[in-house]
């Protein structure tokens, strides 16, 4: 795994991420139509920008310890110091009192593709910035669907 850098301008650069093909072609179309229904939201530009620089790998070759679509998944929030768990889920499944998060979500978007000791800053709703760190993934249910 390689660390978190900065790059020329002192911005952190972003963290490498690894996405299935089946899950970046599916979460492109999600992206697109999203962008079309709200494009001031901003929500889908991240995810497609997310998508953009993610390296697609064939879906029987994904290390069972990548954040993807149906993923358990424990990180702590720099800001409160906080850890939660909650599943990466499609928005139609999404419920934020069952730890059920949108992949079209600021903080969903930014999991998704990230492996345990990566952190990544991520847009909050208010316009700031946050930054979380992946502390465990858990892929046993989303491999018993595949």
């Amino acid at each position: 795994m390689t660390p978190d850098t900065s790059n020329r301008t002192g911005i952190p650069a972003r963290p490498r991420i690894i996405i299935s093909a089946t899950d970046h072609a599916r979460l492109m179309r999600l992206a697109e139509v999203a962008q079309e229904r709200t494009p001031s939201a901003g929500v889908a530009d991240y995810l497609s920008d997310e998508l953009s620089r993610a390296q697609i790998v064939p879906d029987g070759e994904m290390d069972a310890s990548i954040i993807r679509m149906g993923s358990h998944v424990t990180y702590s929030d720099a800001a409160t110091g906080r850890t939660r768990k909650v599943s990466l889920v499609y928005p139609e499944a999404a419920d934020i009192n069952l730890g059920l998060i949108s992949v079209l979500t600021p903080i969903g978007a930014a999991l998704i593709g990230l492996s345990p000791g990566q952190s990544i800053d991520w847009p909050t709703p208010g316009g700031g910035s946050g930054k979380l760190t992946v502390l465990e993934v858990d892929n046993e249910e989303s491999a018993q669907k595949d």
